[in-house]
């Protein structure tokens, strides 16, 4: 498998369990040391080549309510901070990044802390596709006292327990309005450890900003790109159940393996191979966009999204494209939708898949149901959106 992953991963790894004196720690059983390590793995660059964040350290702590400066938290500091690039990551391949011990017990808290930018520091920065100049990323405050991670976890005496943290570079950057500036707004998840997962092969020929997914009911679960050489592609570390795979590029049809089951957490699919890899179809009208504006409560301070969905009649619903809302002007637009039938094919374990055109998909061929959201808000859909011989403009949203 080449690498080829492009969701930033970390992999947090707690072994059992008594806390060294030196290294703080809250309130758990104590038994032999164990240690807490951590690595990292790649998203979808989304129109940049380069993403780099710099890493400071990563902190848990057994107390739900422990401030920064409380005592109780165990590190990983890395002296000095390291600079990376996440898309020199990629298909699950990992960076390690240190490890601490760290005693047995219940963690209620986990943060990742990254350098700000300060003067001319370029801790944190994008480099825009077809161009070399690194950008500033703006941070929020959030990055001095650690990015709160939504996850509990138990360490067990004697036990090891793995973390992968994914951080999502499509979805944390965002535009600043018309000033040429950026925003990081860190979006990261954490998934499971095991390296399983789906993979297959697309043909690389005259393909670009091709992009691979995993999806449930239209929810975006991994996404990669395939290596420009080979077009392998590897959607890593996904829970076991079924999942869609969808593949787009610019000018091609959508592709979508329906139903593919990931059995195991030890278990990898391939859903085509080398030999007959996926071939995404030409399509004969041109790519067309929508863009709107997407209004949000005074006290929204967070990160909107807005998605271009279909649906498949006795089949799947899937996301074709989605896209940050400018944090500063509301403003967003979905390019290089496909106004084409999409494609979709059952899974099937005799390869090679067989694709068949949809004509049956709703809203319709080059309409799309277009859902804007945002944490904490109720989300809308707008529907049809009807690209199929023009642009859609003003397609606006109010979330509450």
């Amino acid at each position: 498998m080449n690498p080829t992953l492009r969701n930033f991963s970390m992999i947090v790894s707690l072994s059992a369990a008594g806390l060294l004196a030196a290294c703080g720690g809250g309130g758990g059983s104590s038994s032999a040391p164990g240690t807490l390590g951590v690595a990292m793995t790649d998203a979808p660059s989304c129109g940049y080549d380069a993403v780099n964040v710099t890493v400071n350290k990563v902190r848990v702590n057994q107390s739900a309510t422990a401030s920064d400066t409380d005592a109780g938290w165990t590190d990983i500091t890395l002296n000095p901070a390291k600079k990376i690039n996440l898309l020199n990551l990629t298909n699950g391949a990992l960076e390690q990044l240190g490890e601490t011990p760290l005693a047995a017990g219940h963690y209620t808290q986990l943060r990742l802390v990254l350098d700000a930018n300060a003067g001319t520091s370029m801790a944190n920065s994008v480099v825009l596709s077809g161009t070399t100049n690194e950008i500033s990323l703006d941070t929020p405050s959030a990055v001095q006292s650690g990015l709160k991670l939504g996850h509990e976890f138990d360490v067990a005496a004697g036990q090891r327990v793995d973390l992968v943290l994914d951080f999502d570079a499509c979805k944390s950057i965002v535009k600043k309005g018309n000033s040429g500036g950026y925003a990081l707004k860190p979006v990261v998840n954490v998934i499971p450890t095991v390296l399983n997962g789906i993979d297959g092969f697309v043909s690389p020929t005259a393909n670009t900003n091709v992009l691979v997914s995993a999806q449930q009911d239209g929810v975006i679960v991994r996404s990669t790109v395939p290596n420009a050489t080979t077009g392998e592609f590897f959607l890593a570390r996904v829970a076991p159940g079924n999942y869609d795979v969808v593949i787009t590029a610019d000018n091609r049809a959508i592709a979508v393996i329906a139903a593919v089951p990931v059995a195991t957490t030890t278990s990898t699919v391939v859903v085509s191979t080398a030999a007959t890899p996926i071939s995404l179809q030409t399509t004969l009208t041109p790519a067309s966009s929508i863009s709107g504006t997407v209004t949000f409560p005074a006290s929204f301070t967070d990160v909107g999204y807005v998605a271009a969905q279909q649906t498949f009649a006795a089949g799947p619903k899937v996301t074709v494209k989605y896209q940050g809302v400018d944090v500063a002007t509301g403003a967003y637009t979905l390019a290089n939708l496909p106004t084409a039938a999409p494609q979709l094919g059952a899974y099937s374990a005799t390869l090679p898949i067989a694709l068949v055109t949809k004509l049956d998909t709703t809203p319709g061929t080059g309409k799309y149901s277009v859902v804007a959201s945002g944490t904490g808000l109720v989300s809308t859909t707008v529907t049809p959106v009807d690209i199929s011989t023009t642009a859609q403009t003003g397609v606006n949203f109010t979330l509450q």
